[in-house]
Formats: C-alpha cells, sequence, structure tokens
C-alpha cells in the first residue's frame, strides 16, 4: 500500500497506457476481437464505456474552467495593454510554428517519396467538407449568444466573452469585488474537480488504449507502414527538435526539464485524442509544473487548443504527399505553397475534437486539386494518427505559454527549474479534512439558523 502512494500519477498513467497496449495487441493478435462476445461486452462494451465517461468527465470541466480563469487571468493582470500583448505574442508563435510544422512535414515526406508506385484499393469513403470563408471565422468569434456558446463548447466565442466581462470588470473596480472573488473561488473549485477526475485517468486510459489498439490492429500499419513511419517521424521531430529548439531560443528555458514535466499532458491527449478535452490537464501542469501565471495560461492554452493545429498540419503536409504520389498528381512548388498556407489558415477556426483532421485535410485536398475519396486510403490509422499528433499539439500549447510568459515576466522559475514542483499525489488530495468538514457544516447551520 505504501508503495502504491509513492507512485506517481504520472507514472499509473504511463503504467495504464503500457497495460493498455499489452491487452489490446494480445485482443487482436490472438483473434479474440471476433469473438462477439469480447467485442460487444469488454472491447465495445466495459472498454469503451468507461473511456467515454472518462472524457466526457474532462469535457464536462473545460468551459467553466476555461471561463473562470479566464475571467480571474484577466483581473488578475490588471493592465488591458498587457492582455493585448499577451494575445499578440501567442497568436504569431501558433501560427509560426504551424507554418514550420507543415513545410518540414512536406520535405520529409517528399524526400522519402512516400505513395510512389503504390496501388493501394480501400472500400472506406469520406464526405469532404467546404472550408468556411475566413470573413465567417472571424464573425463568428464574437457569439450570439454566449450561452450556446457555451453549451456548444465554441472555445473562440467564449474566450472572447470572458475576455470582455474581465476588462468590463477592472473597468467597474470595487463594484466588482465580489464577483472577482467569487470567480477565484470557483477557479479553485473547477481546479480540485480536475484533481478528481484525474484520480480516475489511470485506468481510463488503460480502457482507451486498449479499445483503440484492439480495433486497428497491426494489419493496417503494415499496409501504409511508409506513410505511418514518416508521419510518426515527422511528428517526432517537430516535438524533440523545432519546438525544443523554439523554447530555447525565445525564452533560455531548459527543454530537458520541460520534456519531463509535459509527458503526463501527452498520455492524457494520446488517451482521448482532444486538445480541448486536455485542457484541464494542460492548464494544471502548465501552472502548477511549469510556473506559469494564471493570468497568461488561462488565455494561452484554451486559445492554443483551439487554433494550435502543429500535429495536424504536419499529418495534412505528409497525407497530401501521399495521396498526390498515389494518383499520380505532380503539386509543384505552388501546390505545396497552397497546402502551407490553408493549412494554417484552417487551424485558426477548426475545433480541437477527435477526427477534426480530415475535416481540414479535405479542405486542402479541394484546394490544391486532389481527389477527397484520397482520403479513405488513411482512414484506417487515422484514429492511432490522431492521438499521436494530438499530444504534440498540446506540447506546442505548453511550448508558447511558457515563453509568451517568460518574455512577460509571468514565469516562476524556481518552479520551472524543479523537478518535483506541483507533482500531485491523488490521495492526499482527496482527502478532506475532518475540521473542514465541520467548518463547512457549521457556516450553513448559521446561515439557515440566521433565515
Amino acid at each position: 500500500m505504501s508503495s502504491d502512494k509513492k507512485m506517481s500519477l504520472t507514472v499509473k498513467v504511463l503504467l495504464g497506457m503500457a497495460l493498455g497496449i499489452a491487452v489490446g495487441l494480445g485482443l487482436n493478435l490472438s483473434g479474440l476481437i471476433s469473438n462477439s462476445f469480447v467485442d460487444t461486452y469488454l472491447v465495445n462494451g466495459l472498454f469503451h464505456m468507461v473511456g467515454k465517461m472518462f472524457v466526457n468527465a474532462l469535457k464536462m470541466l473545460v468551459v467553466p474552467l476555461v471561463f473562470f480563469s479566464l475571467i480571474c487571468g484577466v483581473c488578475g493582470i490588471g493592465d488591458v495593454r498587457m492582455l493585448g500583448r499577451v494575445g499578440g505574442k501567442s497568436f504569431a508563435l501558433y501560427m509560426m510554428t504551424t507554418a514550420v510544422a507543415i513545410a518540414t512535414a512536406i520535405l520529409i515526406a517528399v524526400t522519402f517519396g512516400i505513395g510512389q508506385g503504390m496501388n493501394i484499393e480501400t472500400a472506406a469513403e469520406f464526405s469532404g467538407k467546404e472550408s468556411p470563408p475566413l470573413t465567417q471565422v472571424f464573425i463568428d468569434i464574437i457569439p450570439k449568444n454566449p450561452i450556446s456558446a457555451m453549451a456548444n463548447g465554441d472555445m473562440l466565442p467564449i474566450i472572447f466573452f470572458s475576455i470582455l466581462l474581465g476588462i468590463s470588470m477592472l473597468m467597474l473596480g470595487k463594484k466588482a469585488k465580489s464577483f472577482v472573488e467569487g470567480a477565484e473561488i470557483a477557479n479553485e473549485i473547477m481546479m480540485k474537480m480536475v484533481n478528481i477526475v484525474m484520480s480516475v485517468a489511470p485506468y481510463a486510459v488503460f480502457a482507451l488504449i486498449a479499445k483503440a489498439v484492439a480495433t486497428l490492429g497491426l494489419d493496417l500499419l503494415a499496409s501504409l507502414a511508409g506513410y505511418v513511419l514518416v508521419l510518426v517521424g515527422a511528428l517526432m521531430f517537430h516535438l524533440f527538435i523545432t519546438l525544443m529548439i523554439t523554447l530555447k531560443v525565445f525564452s533560455g528555458l531548459s527543454p530537458a526539464m520541460f520534456l519531463k514535466k509535459i509527458r503526463n499532458v501527452q498520455v492524457f491527449a494520446f488517451s482521448t485524442a482532444s486538445s480541448n478535452a486536455t485542457i484541464p490537464v494542460t492548464m494544471r501542469t502548465v501552472t502548477q509544473r511549469f510556473g506559469v501565471n494564471n493570468s497568461v495560461a488561462s488565455f494561452t492554452v484554451p486559445f492554443g487548443a483551439t487554433i494550435n493545429m502543429d500535429g495536424t498540419a504536419i499529418m495534412q503536409g505528409v497525407a497530401t504527399v501521399f495521396i498526390a504520389n498515389v494518383y499520380g498528381v505532380e503539386l509543384g512548388i505552388s501546390g505545396y505553397l497552397t497546402v502551407i498556407l490553408m493549412s494554417v489558415l484552417a487551424s485558426i477556426g477548426t475545433a480541437g475534437v477527435p477526427g477534426v483532421g480530415l475535416i481540414m485535410l479535405s479542405m486542402v485536398f479541394t484546394q490544391v486539386g486532389l481527389p477527397v475519396e484520397g482520403i479513405g486510403l488513411i482512414l484506417g490509422v487515422d484514429r492511432l494518427m490522431d492521438m499521436i499528433r494530438t499530444a504534440v499539439n498540446v506540447s506546442g500549447d505548453a511550448t508558447v505559454s511558457s515563453i509568451v510568459a517568460k518574455s512577460e515576466g509571468k514565469l516562476d522559475l524556481s518552479i520551472y527549474n524543479d523537478p518535483d514542483a506541483g507533482m500531485v499525489d491523488i490521495d492526499e488530495e482527496l482527502d478532506i479534512d475532518d475540521s473542514v468538514e465541520a467548518e463547512m457544516a457549521a457556516a450553513i447551520q448559521g446561515t439557515k439558523s440566521r433565515d
């Protein structure tokens, strides 16, 4: 029991992921996945239910966490001009890393010539979606109904409304003090809820990974080995080389310490394949493990989950070269430049949810004249690739958050450089102190007696 308490949450989650991979492969390779009982009641029954409940629990926290955190962040800054600087720096860095990501991916894919001379047939079909006009993307940032935007989980409108509300509270001054204090308390409550949900993460990660691996198997990976290897290689290059060089050059922070502390977020992102669902975990890690002040993190993290699509951009670059080679289409320099521009623009208004990369890819294909049905060739492996690229996406969010915070003097270096800072002990976090319970009960009784 004592050894279990010594095991950190990150280790438990990694252990859950490893066991999930082992069980999933075992079910797939042994043929048990074809057994109707195993498939119906275990893989698509228990595993699916546990995993889906966990993802829903994370998504449940996103909107209130972003809302209250942004209000506290804006009021904590106390300077609207600084908010403008944080927004400008974040946007510029996110767009720069996305452009570099897809350019690198195209270069790597062209170098290896993936898809040339291949004759892959597939029964899978994909229905494309037209790209929304850029003007509409900017129009939709301002919500017609903020409650509706919150109900739908539309991040950009929520960010806009929360910032506007925070600025209005700053302008109101002392009259809004009680509202600000209430928002700060609500933000702390949401962080406690994050800890509660994270306590079941090892089991949920096991279920999510086991289901994905059992369903996917190795056959599809073998038939698309060139595409998969180049895509994974490009993603790893961006994570370990591009992002770490960017971090070091723009902030001087240690890439080794960053990679050590970001693992937990990457595992969550890999499991859920959703940047938005990972926001609560990313927010907690960036503020408590990296030392980024909430006034910066409350903006950069949800903003990045919405517009930062480094991993998705890399997939689009590799997939474009792959499909172009399979169909014998010569895109040329102008075609590849169009792909880069389209990917960067599309990332601005595309939600951070599972499978969104394929929608963005259909927009790119339509623009450069590639057959959209070619996406059917990579549909089989896209779930696994989506998981990997989401881990890269959230790593980019944390990188930019750290850089912007350091440039604004809003990063606590003592926390960032301490490998144990912000480590969560779930057993302690979930303990309810008897004195706290008694204090709360007395407060409630006092309220009732006054009534």
